[in-house]
């Protein structure tokens, strides 16, 4: 069995196996590389559809791929089917386009009719409603975690800064407030500082929510803490918590103290480069629990 980050065992039929040709759908960042990686050393081969203008193309330029614009439903399937790709990895951040700029071809039309109302839900009932589309089309789906073992967030401190009572006040507080904002399927993340909340993330992302928490942040106070957990009831195959090298530059830049995320759930982009630069700026990087007190996660 392969070691789950939160301490749990997974299940052998929980993996997935080495297919014949695994079909990434990619956004942007590292990850889609990082995952062609794994099926490969696997023993797989990958097909990726880079989104245009999402995906970037020297990460994905190792691997056979083509890039197709987002609502162009009917070629993506059809380009998948063509290269044996029947499971799927959707992996990488693509900022949902306006509906009146979607130009879906006559496949996308059809699919965007059977998502139906969740196209104007939250990022998790889209994404919920695409998995449950792509499901129906015959293809297996796959959350990146499955092949990313190393990169998943484990629990406890993970580098060599710890957060002090004030800190780990500030993360049940955060935990908190992620939880209530998930339910309503709103964001993944918030800034806490001395008990105030000072930021929640919305549509902008989080490396905006951070740039703007700086400006907010209370003098004479603790920093602040920044809290990343995945969505109540979240679709786990699609847009888990993300944490890079960049989230810890900008949390240092913003003054804050460090980073909690939910163990098990969140991908860490480069686990060593991030621990790195946290401890290089006095940040501390911590997993959590969505239960039990603080005290007892730590």
């Amino acid at each position: 069995m392969a070691p789950d980050p939160s301490g749990d065992q997974v299940s052998p039929s929980s993996e997935p196996s080495a297919p014949r040709c695994v079909g990434i759908l990619a956004g942007g960042g590292p990850l889609p590389a990082q995952v062609a990686q794994s099926v490969v050393a696997a023993g797989g081969s990958v097909f990726i559809i880079g989104f245009e203008g999402f995906a970037e193309p020297d990460v994905i330029a190792p691997w056979p791929h083509r890039f197709i614009r987002l609502a162009a439903a009917g070629e993506i399937l059809s380009t998948l089917r063509q290269h044996g790709c029947r499971e799927l990895v959707l992996i990488g951040p693509v900022r949902r386009p306006s509906f009146a700029t979607l130009r879906p071809d006559a496949a996308g039309a059809r699919i965007l009719a059977r998502i139906g109302r969740a196209l104007f839900s939250g990022d998790d009932g889209l994404l919920g409603a695409i998995v449950r589309v792509l499901g129906e089309e015959g293809f297996v789906v796959r959350g990146a975690h499955e092949y990313l073992h190393a990169s998943v967030g484990r629990r406890g401190v993970m580098g060599a800064v710890r957060p002090d009572s004030v800190a780990v006040s500030d993360i049940g507080r955060g935990r908190s407030v992620v939880v209530a904002m998930g339910a309503l399927d709103i964001g993944q993340g918030c800034v806490v500082q001395d008990g105030l909340v000072l930021a929640v993330e919305a549509i902008e992302g989080t490396d905006e929510m951070l740039e703007r928490v700086g400006r907010y942040r209370q003098d004479g106070r603790p920093g602040g803490v920044l809290v990343k957990m995945a969505k109540p009831g979240q679709e786990r195959r699609a847009d888990l918590p993300t944490i890079g090298p960049e989230t810890v530059r900008r949390a240092a830049r913003a003054g804050l103290r460090g980073i909690a995320f939910e163990a098990g759930a969140t991908l860490l982009t480069d686990p060593r480069e991030c621990v790195a630069l946290a401890d290089a700026a006095g940040l501390f990087l911590v997993g959590i629990t969505t239960a039990g007190t603080m005290e007892t996660l730590l």
